[in-house]
């Protein structure tokens, strides 16, 4: 019997110490791609061709065709961000059933969290301009941030 409780008490601990552990954010650890407008500044020419335009910035979100025949491409890009801010007073809670935390509902210990975060955006609207040979003949760019 007396090692029964040994084992439920250790149990009961590791438990206590995995459910107090912070959950790490896996797409921190994937690679950013993202267009920006050095990209443009830099990469984009008169003269190229749609081919090469999609080396740099990938698919366009919208293809448009005027009455001579030329085509226009559009991207937008939309990046957001928000970082959330935590902190807790006391110790690890932890809890089962219902639908607070970990499982939820009532649990063994005390703890208060609170939470803040803010949020951002930032917009970026490419429009190329190519001619009958697919070739581009202008282009521009526009980028907001709020």
């Amino acid at each position: 019997m007396g090692n029964y409780l040994k084992l439920l008490f250790l149990s009961a601990m590791m438990l206590f110490i995995t459910a107090c552990q912070t959950a790490k954010d896996s797409s921190k650890n994937a690679p950013v791609e993202r267009v920006t407008v050095g990209t443009v500044q830099r990469f984009i020419r008169h003269g190229m061709t749609s081919a090469e335009v999609v080396e740099v910035l990938g698919s366009p979100n919208m293809v448009t065709k005027n009455a001579e025949g030329n085509e226009t491409w559009v991207y937008d890009k939309i990046h957001s961000e928000y970082e959330a801010k935590r902190s807790d007073s006391g110790i690890c809670l932890i809890l089962f059933g219902g639908s607070r935390g970990f499982g939820g509902g009532g649990g063994l210990g005390g703890s208060e969290t609170k939470a803040s975060g803010s949020s951002s955006e930032r917009t970026l609207t490419i429009v190329v301009h190519f001619d009958k040979n697919g070739k581009v003949i202008d282009f521009s760019y526009r980028t907001t941030s709020f």
